[in-house]
Parts: C-alpha cells; sequence; structure tokens
C-alpha cells in the first residue's frame, strides 16, 4: 500500500527542492496503490491528500470491499484444502504414493492443523508441530517427509489464492534437525533379543530371526515366500525382492509391492536362521495365497495386476496375511513382556542386526550392503557411535620433522673435511 503524489518527483533537485513532474496541475493528483483480494495490484486517483491517505487505511486494514477474500474461502479448513490437493494429483501417481500421501495426512498433518483454517496457520504453528513430532520421537527422516508435504500444500494454496503466503518458507528445517543425531533411540542387546524371542509365539519365532539375524523391514518380513525367490538355502541367501502391502481401494486389500526405493538386494543366510526357517515350514506349512504382485512394476491404467498364489511363510489363523496394525496389537504385548522400552518397535531388531556386524568387524560397505542402504552415507551417519575407534598415531609431523633433521646433520657431519 503506498500513496503517490503525481504532480512531484520523488527524487529533489540539486538544492534540495521539489521538481515538478509533467503532470502538475493536471487530473488528480493523489495516486493510492492497493492489491485486490485476489492479489492484483490496483490503483485509485484523489483530489485531496487526505481522502488518498483515508482510503490507503480502508485497503491495507481489509475495510474495502474489493480487497476482501471470499468469506467461504476464509473458512477453507486446511483439511479441506488438502484432501481436494490430494485427490487433484493422483493422476499418475502410483500407487503405493498416493498411499502414503494419504495415510502421512490422516496420522500427522489433519490431527494438528486438519480443522483450522488455512489462512490461519502461522509459523509459529508449524514450529510447534515439528517441535512435537521431535518430542515424540518421529526420525527425521519421516519429519523432513512430513514437512515437505505440509509446504508443497501450502505453496499449492499460496498459487490457488487461497492463502497469502506460505508458512513453512521461512523454516530452514535443516538447521532444526542439525541438532538431531540420525543414530536409533534404542539399540537391544543380545541378552533384549533373546528375552524378546523368550515371549513370541512359536509361529512368529521365525519372523523375529529374520529382522534381528537378516536386518529385514517387518513388510519385507511378512512378504516373505517359502520359494528360492525368497529363502535360497542352497546359495546362503536371502532375496529380499518383495514387501507386503495394504490398498483396499485398489487392489482389495494385500499385495506384493517392491521393498522401500533401493532395498532390493541380497543378504547373507545365516544359518542359524537358515535352520529357524526350515523348522518353520515343517512346523507351519505355508498355505497359498492369492495375491496381486506388483513388484515388476505397476499395471498401467485400466489393466488388472498380476496376481499368483504366495506360499506365505507368515499367515494368521485363518490363513491370511498379516496386517501391519494386527501385527503392532500383538508386538505391544511382546515388546511390554519382554521388557523393551517403547521406543522398541521391530525396526530395533534391524538396529541390533546393523551393530552387531559393527562391532564384529565387519567393514563399512559390507553393512551397507547388509542393510541395502542407498548411500554409504546412511550407514555411517546412522551408527556413526558404534563404529570402534582406532588408535591415533600421534606426533607423525613433528617426529618426521625431527628424522629428516636428525638425518641432515648426521650428513653435514660426514661432510666435514676436519
Amino acid at each position: 500500500m503506498a500513496v503517490d503524489d503525481l504532480w512531484y518527483l520523488s527524487k529533489r533537485g540539486p538544492d534540495g527542492e521539489r521538481v515538478k513532474s509533467k503532470r502538475h496541475g493536471r487530473g488528480k493528483r493523489w495516486r493510492c496503490r492497493y492489491e485486490d483480494a485476489g492479489g492484483r495490484t490496483r490503483t485509485r486517483f484523489f483530489d485531496r491528500k487526505a481522502d488518498a491517505d483515508a482510503w490507503d487505511k480502508k485497503a491495507s486494514s481489509g475495510a474495502v470491499e474489493e480487497t476482501q477474500v471470499d468469506q467461504g474461502e476464509r473458512r477453507t479448513t486446511f483439511h479441506d484444502y488438502a484432501e481436494r490437493w490430494r485427490l487433484s494429483r493422483q493422476i499418475g501417481q502410483a500407487l503405493d504414493y498416493q498411499r502414503h500421501i494419504e495415510s502421512r495426512l490422516r496420522h500427522h498433518h489433519y490431527p494438528h492443523f486438519g480443522h483450522r483454517p488455512i489462512r490461519a496457520i502461522n509459523v509459529t504453528d508449524v514450529l510447534e508441530w515439528v517441535a512435537k513430532l521431535l518430542q515424540n520421537n518421529v526420525a527425521q527422516s519421516s519429519v523432513k517427509t512430513y514437512f515437505d508435504l505440509l509446504n508443497n500444500i501450502m505453496n499449492s494454496a499460496v498459487a490457488d489464492k487461497v492463502i497469502p503466503d506460505n508458512p513453512c518458507k521461512s523454516i530452514r528445517l535443516f538447521a532444526i534437525l542439525r541438532g538431531f543425531s540420525r543414530a536409533p533411540k534404542w539399540v537391544p542387546t543380545d541378552d533384549d533379543v533373546l528375552a524378546l524371542v523368550d515371549v513370541v509365539p512359536d509361529e512368529y519365532q521365525a519372523a523375529i530371526w529374520a529382522g534381528a539375524g537378516e536386518g529385514m523391514r517387518l513388510g519385507e518380513v511378512l512378504g516373505l515366500e517359502d520359494s528360492t525367490r525368497c529363502v535360497d538355502p542352497e546359495h546362503q541367501e536371502v532375496h529380499v525382492v518383495q514387501q507386503l502391502r495394504f490398498h483396499k481401494a485398489t487392489y482389495g486389500g494385500f499385495y506384493l509391492a517392491p521393498p522401500k526405493a533401493g532395498s532390493v538386494g541380497d543378504v547373507d543366510l545365516d544359518d542359524h536362521v537358515a535352520a529357524v526357517f526350515a523348522e518353520h515350514v515343517r512346523k507351519y506349512p505355508p498355505g497359498l495365497v492369492d495375491l496381486p504382485d506388483i513388484t515388476a512394476g505397476t499395471p498401467d491404467p485400466g489393466k488388472e495386476p498380476k496376481r499368483r498364489l504366495v506360499p506365505l511363510l507368515f499367515t494368521d489363523d485363518q490363513g491370511r496375511p498379516i496386517h501391519d496394525q494386527r501385527w503392532s496389537d500383538l508386538w505391544q504385548i511382546w515388546r511390554k513382556a519382554a521388557g523393551w522400552p517403547d521406543e522398541g518397535t521391530f525396526h530395533s531388531l534391524r538396529h541390533y542386526f546393523a551393530t552387531r556386524l559393527i562391532t564384529s568387524g565387519a567393514d563399512p560397505t559390507d553393512v551397507q550392503n547388509a542393510l541395502r542402504h542407498s548411500s554409504l552415507r546412511i550407514t555411517l551417519e546412522t551408527y556413526v557411535h558404534w563404529w570402534p575407534k582406532k588408535d591415533r598415531r600421534r606426533n607423525i609431523i613433528s617426529s618426521a620433522l625431527r628424522d629428516a633433521s636428525a638425518k641432515r646433520q648426521r650428513s653435514r657431519e660426514n661432510q666435514d673435511p676436519r
């Protein structure tokens, strides 16, 4: 908002006198510039400065009708806009990604922002939300994922003229997270793992060993099948090529998908884990489950996914795949019975696997390959506190210079004619 005098230039003359413009004495003298509700720059002209100032004040406060945002727009909640945003961007998105977006919004954004008018969300609100995530021990990578999603939605809201600016824009998330370590909050010991094994029912023992002995994630374990596609005793390898997922709307429930991006790979099959798997198959013969399989790629729109009968290693009492929520309910019981802290999740078994390799002297690149991390940097940053510290050589420079000095002195003495 600004009021300009059109009869005089803003720049004064050499002696500080006011310089007349070409419009001096012609037309209305005072111009007020302002933005309307759509963000467009508008102008209005006045004969008197008092009238221009009064208009400028009203426009700045939003009292002028053409600067007022529609009241229905003011009442638009974050939930309402985010749902429109989500649904409008599903074209061309992989189904896994669609499910992730919906789940993240439902679990991490809507509880905090959902009921609030989107125009009312400010920088402090976003910072409070980030702080709450960190206080609840949400992983840094997940915090960044949730923040990026919020930032994308707010950027779109700005482009759609729903909000004037994006409250995420002035937040430097990297600086906030820089003081937090990527390292896991808690890693079980040998005794902790054995305590868990003691309380887990026999039919799920092999799943625990897959996590602790092979470093597999929960979805990868629940997607294991009794075939050399996954478990290959002859070559002493576990092939991590799939995970069990759930999407009711698209696949009618369970389906097989590729592992987390970049996580396809082979892991050495531990002898004890191989024996546990073999015993599990003997006691609990896998039943064939008809599942969509998109591990080779998401089918084109309108085409049905490939289906096959899968001999899943782990199913419920009725021979159905195990939903991750059902597993979570069981895990809470086992965790408490084993005396694990609240931070103890199935993923903690993967941390145990990694730190056991490290403390046993495994090469960093071998650890990276076993965990199927996309880069060595992730492995090193996550488990930096577990890498054994080598004894530092001290006085390297001074020793070298001292030896060189002694050598030069001896050379001088040998050349002395006396």
